[in-house]
């Protein structure tokens, strides 16, 4: 496979590139060839973490050349994605005089993502940011699709805004560094869209689990490019999640549920969404009669790879679980909205799953 492939995100006068491969983060040169042409101003600001800094921003900054440029870097973790990290960054724009014509680089995971990006959603009315993810579950999911947030302690993502980057720069040679369980992690959103949406990637993913958790630069590369194809088909048919886009969610209602009520950062996301796509394909079984074939060969698919498929000894609350998916942001008019598949590939958005249907669920669940 090349070095570098790109695909598009077709949005009419918001489309934007995602470069995939091995785009320079180790080699200031070869990165300053792409982001030179995304950045028209002079005025840079990049937002990172304590851990990505020391390893990769002075190549970044080299890269950026002669431009003024302020860093700012927020403390590692999902317990700083609120509105306290917001109005920081916020300030911290303001008191280095940034305006409308700088250019925000968020260079970290799917917390610098989501955090830069609803920063350059609202500061001064909008301003131009690029996404550098650093993880694998940013690099397949959060840094795609423009959708910008931040925590509240009632539920997550629940303060935001759709906004899209200039560019998505996904440079796989930095998940040689990734510790194993962000690793993983990043895998479940990986798996996701070979349920909703591509069998034959399932099929794929089965065949060639050595070679994920070898992070073989190839196997990586192809995963990158077919979960961005994937959820870039999506986006540009429903940028808003009005429709379609909704099945991105498959497992994330029960998801969302159990980072909160662990507490933010207990699970990391990508291995909440596990047990959550796990507990969706039960569901399913139940209520589309999905087969429990395919049931049994998510669940495996999810171990293999070193995901977890259940709470273990993390012990929820059967009806806090219930409130906390009554918080989150796919609820439609009072009900509840689940993602649900027919078959590996085919799922439906439904919100007609009887409460004493999910009680049951749950009970089996959380036992």
């Amino acid at each position: 496979m090349s070095q570098q492939q790109s695909l598009q995100v077709e949005l009419g006068d918001r489309s934007y590139p995602i470069h995939v491969g091995d785009l320079g983060i180790q080699d200031p040169q070869k990165l300053a060839q792409l982001l030179q042409p995304l950045i028209p101003g002079q005025q840079v600001a990049v937002i990172t973490n304590e851990t990505i800094a020391p390893l990769y921003l002075q190549r970044l900054l080299d890269a950026l050349g002669q431009r003024r440029v302020d860093v700012y870097q927020l403390p590692d973790g999902e317990a700083y994605k609120t509105l306290e990290s917001f109005e920081a960054v916020t300030t911290f724009l303001l008191n280095a005089r940034h305006n409308r014509s700088t250019c925000l680089i968020a260079l970290g995971g799917g917390v610098v993502g989501d955090l830069c990006g609803f920063v350059a959603a609202t500061f001064q009315r909008g301003v131009d940011f690029i996404q550098i993810p650093t993880t694998l579950l940013a690099q397949v999911d959060s840094s795609v699709g423009g959708k910008t947030a931040v925590n509240h302690p009632a539920g997550k993502n629940m303060i935001g805004a759709f906004y899209q980057p200039k560019a998505v720069l996904a440079d796989t040679s930095v998940l040689a560094s990734l510790p194993d369980r962000e690793y993983a992690a990043g895998l479940a959103e990986v798996i996701k869209y070979g349920v909703i949406d591509d069998v034959a990637f399932f099929d794929w993913l089965e065949a060639h689990v050595p070679a994920l958790l070898e992070r073989s630069n190839d196997a990586l590369q192809q995963v990158i490019l077919r979960s961005c194809a994937s959820k870039a088909k999506v986006v540009s048919e429903d940028e808003r999640e009005s429709g379609r886009r909704a099945i991105l969610n498959f497992g994330h209602t029960f998801g969302h549920a159990i980072e909160k009520l662990a507490g933010y950062g207990q699970w990391l996301h990508g291995e909440a969404v596990a047990i959550g796509m796990v507990m969706a394909a039960e569901l399913s079984v139940a209520h589309m009669g999905f087969p429990p074939a395919d049931a049994r060969r998510l669940r495996q698919l999810l171990e293999n790879v070193g995901l977890p498929v259940s709470l273990g000894r993390h012990d929820l609350d059967l009806e806090a679980m219930i409130e906390a998916m009554g918080m989150d942001k796919k609820v439609s008019d009072g009900r509840l909205t689940f993602v649900l598949a027919r078959s590996l590939g085919d799922v439906v958005v439904s919100d007609d799953v009887g409460l004493d249907r999910l009680r049951d669920l749950l009970s089996e669940q959380l036992a």
